[in-house]
């Protein structure tokens, strides 16, 4: 395995000089390999919860390579991209380094990342369709999903309860007449669901789940497609939720969400796995009553199936500067394989492939967040996406239907005129 991934690094690497995969005395794959050192940025995610597998991924390194130096640097989110920017601008990149799932694509279009032959990664055949876009650029590989984090709903059991519905909907049916009778038993200054309407994770799992998209791709060029028939079906559907069930401020993200459910005037919300727990947390559970009555389940989608989630999470990519490419893939197979996946699933997170995730499944304690997540999606790998994002075309649709001020059909024609201006460029 380890041979095979010298080998791909160098037969992957085209954008990369040949000096670079030059054999040493035993044909060894890069300079870094010879020099014994290694690189690797981790957020500090690693660092404070699973330094375990760190050491674990350094001494399956080690065994191969005597002498090995692993030196290790952790970065807090805000301050990383920053920070490998300007170490990007020089001779002296890292041979690891950890980006969020989103953040892969701005990186992979300025070249930064060296190509990677997926095969020579142990589960790459059954990444999680969501996670392995986040890597994919133009047909080619630039990274190694790590872990994920879904979304599901969470409700007030109690609350829910005293409206007369006992169990956890399984269609959307269901669900829409459970948040009837608790909207019509708490009266209208209640959110049965809190949902902002500037949540476009949410938003676009609706887009999804009925069959449409942000954007899609023909000949190498992107066109934005939320005008489409079937976007304008999950566009109007989510319009009904906030118009429905929202009846709090609608210019609001989701940022603080966590933060409103534990005020205790919603009984729904959905959004990433961890909000609900995080809710009822004594600083947050201001109602006092959320601890011990909040529950996950699955969300259902108009559809009849699961409703589509984006899945978060982060990557490992080998920065194209590096001069220890073929050692990086290595201690990122190490870091991400079976045994790191194991012990990551420990600490709560989603793996990256769709076999450790059955097992999830199949376990009472994690098989909500686990089934969630086998329907995903991701953001178009479009060059462009970065400026949609930045601009908050999609926020803005969304603000709009959602306060009224324009039909979704007129949203949705603006947003896409808005997004096909910058999509398609570097």
């Amino acid at each position: 395995m380890k041979r095979k991934l010298a080998a791909a690094i160098c037969v992957a690497g085209m954008t990369v000089s040949i000096a670079a995969c030059g054999g040493g005395k035993d044909g060894g794959a890069d300079k870094g390999a010879e020099a014994g050192e290694l690189t690797v940025w981790l957020t500090v995610d690693a660092q404070n919860n699973w330094p375990d597998l760190v050491k674990a991924a350094d001494a399956a390194v080690a065994k191969k390579h005597p002498g090995v130096k692993i030196t290790h640097e952790y970065y807090g989110w805000p301050d990383k991209n920053a920070k490998l920017d300007a170490v990007l601008a020089t001779d002296k990149a890292p041979d690891v380094v950890e980006m969020g799932n989103t953040e892969m694509l701005g990186y992979m279009v300025k070249g930064a990342f060296a190509p990677l032959d997926a095969s020579a990664f142990d589960n790459s055949s059954a990444w999680l369709d969501g996670l392995k876009a986040s890597v994919t650029y133009e047909g080619k590989t630039y990274g190694v999903p790590y872990y994920a984090g879904g979304r599901v709903a969470n409700w007030r059991k109690d609350l829910f309860a005293a409206a007369g519905v006992k169990s956890v909907p399984k269609t959307y049916a269901e669900l829409t007449a459970a948040l009837d009778k608790l909207q019509k038993k708490e009266g209208d200054k209640f959110n049965a669901w809190y949902q902002p309407t500037r949540d476009w994770y949410a938003a676009m799992s609706f887009v999804y789940d009925a069959g449409g998209s942000i954007a899609v791709e023909s000949g190498g060029q992107w066109k934005a497609n939320l005008s489409s028939p079937e976007s304008v079906k999950g566009l109007t559907e989510f319009k009904n939720v906030v118009e429905k069930y929202m009846h709090g401020d609608k210019t609001k993200d989701e940022s603080d969400r966590y933060i409103v459910y534990g005020q205790g005037r919603s009984g729904m919300i959905f959004g990433a796995a961890w909000e609900g727990a995080t809710a009822e947390a004594p600083e947050n559970d201001k109602s006092g009553k959320l601890k011990g009555n909040l529950e996950n389940f699955v969300m259902p989608g108009p559809s009849g199936k699961n409703l589509p989630v984006f899945l978060g999470g982060s990557d490992l990519a080998v920065p194209v500067k590096s001069d220890a490419r073929a050692l990086a893939a290595e201690w990122i197979d190490a870091f991400t394989g079976p045994a790191g996946q194991k012990a990551l699933m420990a600490k709560g997170n989603l793996p990256n492939n769709k076999t450790d995730l059955t097992t999830l499944k199949n376990d009472a304690a994690t098989a909500v967040p686990a089934t969630a997540a086998e329907s995903n999606w991701f953001v178009p790998m479009a060059p462009g996406w970065g400026q949609v994002e930045k601009a908050q075309i999609l926020q803005t649709m969304l603000q709009s239907i959602g306060t009224g001020k324009k039909t979704v059909e007129e949203a949705a024609k603006e947003a896409d005129a808005a997004i096909d201006k910058v999509v398609n460029t570097k």
